[in-house]
Formats: structure tokens, C-alpha cells, sequence
């Protein structure tokens, strides 16, 4: 038998050495950060931005990365998530709390919103707290 043979056949005793992970590409990782950022477009006026613009370029992107697809539905699910628990807040306005609950949600949205692009830029993947998994 050749020696070349024996030490490059799995099985033979030989350590087989593992395949290396796919990196994730770079505009993968720029168009789940944008999936993510684009739920801004709610605080220049834009009514359902925050659900509207991460559904744009989930829809767009989902077919071509599967990191966007999972960040892009991550990023809608705490926005719909989000749009749920403002319509609750804005029920209790009616006993005076409701005011200082949808300032709370406003500033807990942004933060969250940048903490995940932040992740999603750096290729982890990042899921939200406080969510309602609607889209699997």
C-alpha cells in the first residue's frame, strides 16, 4: 500500500481534520445590522417604520442570507412585540401611568435596537429580550 494512502484515509487511525466553518460574509453581516437599524425610520414620523423597514430588507435579503433571514425575523418579532406592548401602554394612559410606560418602551426599543445591530455587525447573533416569537 502507498504510503500517501494510508495517512490521508479517515479511518486509518489518523485524526480527520475538521472542515472550517463558513465566515460570515461582510455584506451579510451589513444587511442583518441594516435589518435591524432600519426599525429607526419610526422615530423620524414614518406610522409601523419599526415594523415596516426591517420587513423591506428581511423580505428582500431572507432568499440570499441566512443570517439576515434569522436577524431580519428577530428584528420583527421584538417590533411587533414592541407595537403590542405600546398598544397596551396606550390603554393604561386612561389611568395615568400609560404616559411614562411608552417613554420607558421608546428608550428600551433604541437601546435594544442598537445594541443589536452593534451584534449583528460583528456577525453574533443577537436576540432580543423581552420578545414575542411570532415569526419562526
Amino acid at each position: 500500500m502507498d504510503e500517501q494512502n494510508q495517512t490521508n484515509q479517515p479511518g486509518q487511525g489518523q485524526p480527520v481534520e475538521a472542515q472550517p466553518v463558513t465566515a460570515l460574509s461582510k455584506e451579510a453581516k451589513q444587511w442583518a445590522m441594516f435589518c435591524h437599524l432600519a426599525a429607526l425610520v419610526a422615530y423620524i414620523g414614518i406610522p409601523f417604520g419599526h415594523v415596516l423597514g426591517p420587513l423591506v430588507i428581511w423580505l428582500i435579503k431572507k432568499d440570499d442570507y441566512e443570517y439576515v433571514r434569522s436577524q431580519g425575523r428577530e428584528a420583527l418579532n421584538f417590533q411587533i412585540s414592541m407595537t403590542i406592548y405600546c398598544l397596551v401602554a396606550a390603554l393604561l394612559i386612561c389611568i395615568g401611568i400609560g404616559v411614562f410606560v411608552l417613554i420607558g418602551l421608546g428608550l428600551v426599543d433604541l437601546v435594544f435596537i442598537i445594541i443589536a445591530a452593534i451584534a449583528a455587525a460583528d456577525g453574533k447573533d443577537y436576540k432580543y429580550p423581552l420578545t414575542i416569537r411570532l415569526l419562526k
